[in-house]
């Protein structure tokens, strides 16, 4: 059976806003996926419907059947703990979801090479809670990879990661892929960042999928201007596309329903107005002296 991730007809809806608006697309396994689009554009929403926290319409379905919500790792916006655990236990945590149990050699093994590959080993002692947003970021991003997800769902969990930080957790979710076949779906808003590390890019404007693709397939001056409402240039560079924003685009004034005609004498009521307005709070005696003259 070929594993994928297919949704059909996913809407979310609150009331009468529509927040995602029947999405349907399949995503095959062994890849990085990466969910980018301006503020509000939904992809929080549709993160949250595929990992089954929030109430939709249409399926979300892994390969012929339902998705196991065992075989899914999710990390939310904004994730944070301030559980009185340390970091080894966090981790730990990630496969037994509670702790008073007995550890065996092979999950502390397998800890002690998640903090390697994260460089948290000087850390390993701490509490979770005095640790940066940063370092967070990265103990509760090792511990959805200790439950070896076959999907993995990150709401922009390198948000809170410098630089440098951030192209090792790409690095290191790119070897995750590699050596487990997993499907990574993450929401991030850095283009340049996207287009280094996904495979795929899907690019969402008020809950609809405006264009999907490789990084050189969809991130075009055009598409960027479209969905940014932002002016940039796209250069072609040995690690993909480099999106440099110029400025906010300027929108176009709409065209007037009105003849030219309609739109003077609109104008002269529009003056009339403004005058009348201006004399409304006019001393009497100032008033008629303007009448006067």
């Amino acid at each position: 059976m070929k594993e994928e991730l297919i949704l059909d007809g996913v809407s979310v809806r609150w009331g009468r806003l529509t927040i995602v608006d029947s999405l349907s697309l399949s995503l095959p396994a062994n890849q990085i996926v990466a969910l980018a689009g301006p503020n509000g554009a939904g992809k929080s929403t549709l993160l949250g419907a595929i990992a089954g926290r929030l109430a939709h319409s249409g399926s979300v379905r892994w390969g012929a059947g339902p998705l196991n919500a065992r075989s899914v790792g999710f990390m939310p916006q904004h994730c944070c703990t301030k559980a009185d655990l340390s970091v080894l236990q966090t981790l730990l945590l990630g496969c037994h979801e509670q702790l008073g149990f007995r550890v065996g050699e092979g999950e502390l093994e397998q800890a002690s090479e998640m903090l390697h590959e994260f460089g948290l080993e000087a850390l390993a002692r701490r509490q979770v809670g005095t640790l940066s947003g940063g370092q967070q970021q990265l103990v509760l991003l090792a511990q959805r990879l200790m439950r070896r997800p076959k999907l993995l769902i990150l709401d922009e969990s390198t948000c809170a990661l410098d630089i440098r930080h951030q192209l090792t957790v790409l690095d290191i979710l790119r070897k995750y892929v590699a050596r487990t076949g997993a499907l990574v779906l993450m929401a991030i808003h850095d283009l340049n960042l996207a287009a280094r590390a996904a495979d795929i890019l899907l690019l969402l404007r008020a809950g609809r999928l405006m264009a999907w693709g490789t990084a050189a397939e969809v991130l075009t001056a055009e598409n960027v201007a479209a969905i940014y409402d932002v002016e940039a240039r796209v250069l072609a560079t040995d690690d993909g596309p480099c999106v440099l924003p110029i400025g906010p685009r300027q929108p176009m004034k709409p065209p007037s329903p009105f003849p030219q005609e309609q739109r003077a004498v609109g104008n002269v009521h529009l003056q009339y107005r403004v005058a009348r307005e201006h004399t409304r709070h006019m001393p009497l005696e100032a008033l008629n002296q303007r009448q006067s003259t």
